[in-house]
């Protein structure tokens, strides 16, 4: 049976996590009047996971998806348009977390006044406001979602148990970095220029302008994980955002030019850090036990090189340990070994499997110089030429490249018997169980560039061999099942025409 782990957080926020610093910031009470992002319930009370607000606006949104952030990469295709209604709906307060600070949106549900569930499939931070989009299932009707969240509507919003799955995971990942972005520059003075949350169950990573030294690596984990078992404590503080400051330093996205919130949040690690970012974080990194991939990942861009440091915590860690652990014993299984065995078995099927394989190489090569012998021995010492064909059953992936073997073989023997006579050879190879799916290889060689090439093109034109070629040497792939009755037949018409 594989090994399981579960990861129990906090059950309650500590009253003393949010804290208004600024005397004259205060929640906004007017239950029509949304509360700007940084104030949010998911921000002051990241445990939360069900509460009661009203609605400020709905809308029918313009856009059949859900509008792009603009950090997709430019070779994803964009997804099939949705054909159910998506709604963007405002409320005076909220627990789901809308996308920022390098951190993704949450997920949920909304409840209207009638009982009816309706699912929010992200949300997103207009200027200041958090916007819910909705999307209807088959049986709900716009006009009563227009309805049931008009302003001043009663609504519940709950994250449910995935989305507090979710919520619970990218909590510890964002406040995971944060503890290793803060050890990495103060034990060795190394910034953090970028940060990736990953989605789960993937590693996430940092991004630093130089690699690290596996010592320098163990040092960083060693330092983060005895604060982490200290518990040190986390808290955030709130205070009004001067309007002239607009980019703030650090790994996070800091405060985006179109923010208009009016609010600078800090998140504070007890001792440790303090960086200004908009996403949830845990009330403590008890329990965030940090492990870090020794591997790390090199990139080169126009102007800058930077390399990449992953790491795993929270869930996402209790997931690494329990697939790696199912993997080393499933593999010390099968070598019929113990776990710690397993990497020096792995390296005899290895060095075995490459003896193999020059074996088969060697074996192949004795095999196609026989084959040439045997075809040139059809060949005329003198004028008069030869054109030919043969046919092969070879299961191997690799059939071209023997075809390929014998084809060097064979015009390396004429140029030591020192044959004047021209020739055309065509050889041919199918796997031994065909279906309207195999392939056929076929490579075309011979004395005469030319001749080669119309022969080429006669397999394209009759017989519909897709490949090319250049000088002596033709190859193309048939799709479907090679009969000699058919194929066969066909080829020789073929040849039967050929002069050399």
């Amino acid at each position: 049976m594989a090994a399981t782990a579960t990861l129990s957080p906090p059950s309650v926020t500590p009253p003393t996590y949010h804290r208004i610093v600024s005397p004259t910031l205060a929640l906004p009470t007017d239950p029509l009047q949304p509360i700007p992002v940084g104030l949010l319930a998911c921000q002051r009370d990241p445990l939360l996971r069900e509460l009661t607000t009203t609605a400020v606006s709905c809308r029918v949104s313009q856009s059949p998806s859900v509008p792009s952030n603009g950090r997709e990469g430019k070779k994803k295709k964009a997804a099939p348009a949705p054909t159910a209604a998506l709604l963007e709906i405002i409320l005076h307060d909220t627990i789901i977390f809308p996308e920022g600070g390098g951190q993704p949106s949450d997920i949920g549900t909304l409840t209207s006044s009638d009982g009816e569930l309706w699912d929010v499939v992200e949300a997103k931070r207009h200027g200041g406001h958090a916007v819910h989009y909705v999307r209807l299932r088959q049986e709900q009707n716009v006009d009563d979602a227009l309805r049931l969240f008009s302003p001043g509507a009663v609504v519940g919003v709950s994250l449910g148990e995935q989305g507090f799955k979710r919520r619970l995971d990218h909590m510890c990942m964002h406040t995971s970095q944060h503890l290793l972005s803060a050890v990495l520059e103060t034990k060795l003075n190394v910034e953090t220029l970028a940060w990736s949350l990953t989605a789960y169950p993937a590693p996430c990573y940092v991004e630093l302008a130089r690699g690290l030294s596996p010592e320098e690596i163990a040092a960083v984990q060693e330092e983060a994980n005895r604060l982490v078992f200290e518990g040190r404590s986390v808290h955030v503080e709130v205070e009004e955002l001067d309007p002239s400051v607009k980019v703030m330093s650090g790994p996070s996205v800091g405060i985006p030019s179109d923010y208009t919130g009016g609010v600078k949040r800090t998140i504070v690690i007890d001792g440790v850090d303090r960086n200004p970012c908009c996403g949830t974080h845990l009330p403590s990194i008890h329990n965030l036990q940090l492990f870090l991939l020794p591997n790390m990942e090199a990139l080169a861009r126009a102007t800058t090189s930077s390399v990449r440091l992953y790491f795993l915590s929270g869930p996402r860690l209790l997931t690494h340990l329990t697939s790696a652990h199912t993997l080393l014993t499933s593999a010390a299984s099968i070598m019929s070994c113990g776990a710690p065995q397993v990497p020096e078995r792995v390296q005899q099927v290895v060095d075995e499997r490459k003896k193999v394989t020059k074996r088969v190489e060697d074996l192949e090569a004795e095999l196609a110089a026989t084959i040439a012998s045997e075809l040139l021995a059809s060949v005329p010492q003198e004028a008069g030429g030869l054109v030919m064909q043969r046919h092969r059953t070879d299961d191997s992936a690799t059939a071209l490249t023997f075809l390929s073997a014998i084809a060097t073989a064979f015009v390396s023997k004429v140029a030591e018997k020192e044959v004047t006579a021209p020739y055309l050879v065509v050889l041919s190879s199918s796997p031994s169980a065909q279906s309207v799916t195999s392939t056929t290889v076929v490579l075309l060689f011979g004395s005469d560039d030319k001749k080669v090439k119309e022969v080429g093109d006669e397999l394209k034109a009759k017989m519909n061999v897709k490949g090319g070629g250049k000088g002596p040497r033709w190859s193309g792939k048939f799709t479907g099942v090679w009969k000699d009755a058919r194929e066969g037949v066909a080829l020789a018409g073929i040849l039967e025409s050929v002069k050399l």
